[in-house]
């Protein structure tokens, strides 16, 4: 072997340690020689971003950062949050024409949020209509797990309830199945841009018969470290109930979420679906759910039939009257599944009939009756491998719900410190193949503000986590869910001495 492919193997796995942006695979459990040649290092550098909160002036909106401790990251690093806005003419970012927050040195904005340490969550706040999309970035020790909670509560008026999100890394493609345009919604597409250089989008829709045509959502332009949000109906002619939207980006990267907004049910953020996939898991349905819809669409050039089952507290459940779901290549389908948790913890496992073909898939839920009714969403989402954080929990109104779709697992979930005080702890649970289980959370002692809650699987099959956030409010039960897959807080790093070795032979 040569001095070149010698230094560039080195500067591979150098880069990868560095950035924290090299590319995740799937565990390798077959014990090859593969897996023992590379490394699971803690990653360096981490992006989020937050939309914008609210167009409500009673929007009352909540954020928590926090960093779990990891090991292998080293004294140094730093995170912060700050306002998205687009590029003044001297160069910097503008995050707020009309109301500039500056903090008197160079001209720079002042962060919204700024971390102190990994293990103890940071809350700040925003009030009213006027909050913008938050960029944020962590590097060094506070990089590996970084998770920022949005919770925005509305007291009246369209969208009232509670709207939480956990805010995302920029990519450049997202699914959202469960979407609308129908008269009694009002749904944005919010896209976020981190970079110096604007990124460019695109929004396709798809209804029950198909994709819907229309230019509008093709070329749409977010400028350098801003948001833009996209009316839906304004891309489309008719109004449809059930959709699916498809966000590419031609250049740069973002991240997107659709706020979803109902004239009388309340609203809440929509997140992306995981990526299509033959079987899919939508976890943490609430057992006191009045009206349980299921969305999903297959993008591919095949039709999809898939089996529908409820992964209750005692194991497989298979709901009557919707034991299966067809879906059209191209086109969207949904059903209503009713009460399907029937007061018990609940989530659903969607698997092939047959052959598998990818789709993907969100739930919409309500709880409530009559004019006392509130919604959330369930987008489908992947496994805990190694972590995954649930940011601003308080000292009542969370539910940490767990489901293990094959064999049975063992996680761990801890109980950070609050944010004004208190003691970590944690507790083990043993989850059963088949089942979902809303397990008695861990609670730090002498706890004051919020709280983080960390899961980590210990032994057993996969796992696949949500959180919800509920508070009571005038009689409508106001709440929220947000899914926790791995927070991808480690990058796989080839060992290079291994890999030259095998190379030399």
């Amino acid at each position: 072997m040569n001095r070149t492919t010698v230094s560039l193997i080195a500067g591979v796995a150098a880069l990868a340690a560095v950035t924290g942006f090299a590319s995740m695979s799937e565990p390798d459990t077959s014990g090859t020689a593969t897996a023992k040649a590379a490394a699971q290092l803690p990653v360096e550098r981490t992006s989020l971003l937050c939309p914008a909160p609210s167009t409500s002036d009673l929007a009352e909106t909540a954020y928590t950062s926090f960093t779990p401790v990891a090991e292998g990251t080293g004294d140094d690093g730093a995170a912060e949050l700050t306002a998205a806005g687009e590029e003044s003419a001297d160069g910097k970012t503008d995050t707020n024409k009309d109301d500039k927050k500056d903090d008197g040195k160079d001209g720079k904005e002042k962060a919204v949020l700024t971390p102190k340490e990994p293990g103890k969550p940071v809350t700040g706040e925003a009030s009213g209509a006027e909050s913008p999309a938050l960029v944020g970035t962590a590097e060094g020790r506070f990089a590996p797990g970084w998770t920022v909670q949005q919770t925005t509560e509305i007291a009246a008026g369209s969208g009232r309830g509670l709207l939480g999100t956990n805010c995302t890394a920029p990519d450049t493609e997202f699914w959202f199945p469960g979407a609308s345009t129908a008269k009694e919604r009002t749904d944005y597409a919010h896209l976020t841009n981190p970079d110096d250089s604007a990124a460019v989008a695109d929004i396709e829709l798809y209804g029950k018969d198909g994709a819907l045509k229309s230019t509008v959502g093709e070329g749409i332009q977010i400028p350098p470290r801003s948001s833009e949000a996209v009316l839906l109906s304004t891309l489309i002619d008719e109004p449809q109930t059930n959709l699916t939207v498809h966000v590419t980006v031609r250049s740069g990267r973002v991240a997107a979420a659709v706020q979803a907004v109902d004239d009388k049910l309340g609203g809440d953020w929509l997140g992306p679906s995981t990526d299509p996939a033959g079987s899919l898991v939508l976890p943490g349905i609430p057992k006191d759910a009045t009206s349980v819809r299921l969305v999903a669409f297959a993008p591919g050039d095949a039709d999809a039939d898939l089996k529908v089952r409820l992964a209750s507290p005692n194991g497989p459940i298979t709901p009557a009257g919707n034991e299966t779901l067809h879906i059209k290549a191209g086109m969207t389908a949904a059903i209503d599944l009713g009460d399907v948790t029937r007061g018990e913890a609940g989530s659903l496992m969607l698997t092939p009939t047959g052959r598998a073909t990818p789709v993907v898939a969100a739930l919409k839920v309500t709880r409530g009756k009559g004019d006392k009714q509130e919604t959330a969403f369930i987008p489908a989402t992947g496994p805990v491998d190694t972590r995954a954080t649930a940011a601003d929990n308080r000292s009542k109104g969370s539910t940490l719900s767990l489901v293990a779709p094959g064999r049975a697992a063992k996680v761990k979930v801890t109980a950070s410190a609050g944010s004004g005080g208190g003691t970590a702890a944690e507790k083990t649970y043993t989850i059963k193949g088949g089942t979902t289980q809303n397990v008695e959370l861990p609670v730090p002692s002498g706890l004051k503000g919020t709280y983080a809650l960390t899961v980590e699987p210990q032994s057993g099959g996969p796992v696949y986590a949500a959180r919800m956030l509920e508070e009571a409010s005038g009689g409508v039960p106001m709440f929220t869910v947000q899914t926790l897959p791995d927070d991808r807080g480690t990058v796989e790093v080839p060992d290079a001495a291994q890999d030259l070795s095998v190379l030399q032979k």
